[in-house]
């Protein structure tokens, strides 16, 4: 369920490894799924095999708000890291939703978070340059992280499981494009180890991602 919400509804608990697909966007399904544990990504895959990372869904998390409405997600949904995740019936969710005022502004607010999400993948694509599409991710992830009480507030410390290409495809830019992760450790803006991201200078850092 999103973060904060407290009413208790029936749900399954299902567990997924790394690598493999929590749901494809032309299945059927009368479930929601909501991550519980974990990091996944709603992906857009091209005929030519290339991809398009549109989210990176982070423990609280929808895996897609269309499901709230529609049987088919709007895209692939695959696991980053081992995931665990509930699903909850459609049907029940629903109608929880116009019995509890409280819950439907929680996805409310998961639906509009998502959008905005979209509109501002629009704006790096087409405007942002590499440094500031990097930077502008992880700004995002730690901010995120941070709302979840997952980054460590004296150290700056946040899990960070992504690889380059998962940063290539969430960023629109190719492998070699995502080497400017290697200029922003030779600065001293932050520090990658064991799966881990530590900002050392969140005001310079910050400060690259501009349309953030």
């Amino acid at each position: 369920m999103p973060q904060g919400t407290s009413i208790e509804l029936q749900q399954s608990i299902r567990i997924i490894p790394a690598r493999q697909v929590i749901c494809r966007e032309h299945d059927l399904h009368d479930v929601v799924p909501v991550i519980c544990e974990g990091w996944a990504a709603s992906v857009i895959t091209l005929s030519d095999g290339r991809r398009q990372i549109l989210s990176i869904l982070l423990p609280g998390d929808l895996v897609s708000t269309a499901l709230l409405f529609d049987d088919r997600a709007d895209c692939l949904v695959e696991a980053i890291t081992d995931v665990r995740y509930g699903t909850f019936k459609r049907t029940e969710l629903k109608a929880s939703l116009f019995r509890h005022p409280d819950l439907f502004a929680k996805f409310s607010k998961a639906w509009i978070e998502e959008k905005v999400q979209a509109d501002q993948l629009i704006v790096d694509l087409g405007r942002a340059t590499a440094e500031e599409r990097i930077a502008g991710l992880i700004v995002d992830l730690k901010d995120r992280l941070a709302r979840r009480g997952m980054v460590q507030s004296g150290t700056m410390e946040m899990d960070f499981p992504l690889r380059q290409h998962h940063i290539a495809d969430a960023t629109g830019l190719t492998p070699v494009h995502v080497k400017v992760l290697s200029d922003f450790r030779r600065s001293g803006v932050f520090k990658i180890r064991d799966r881990s991201l530590t900002i050392l200078d969140p005001f310079k850092f910050r400060s690259i991602a501009l349309t953030r």
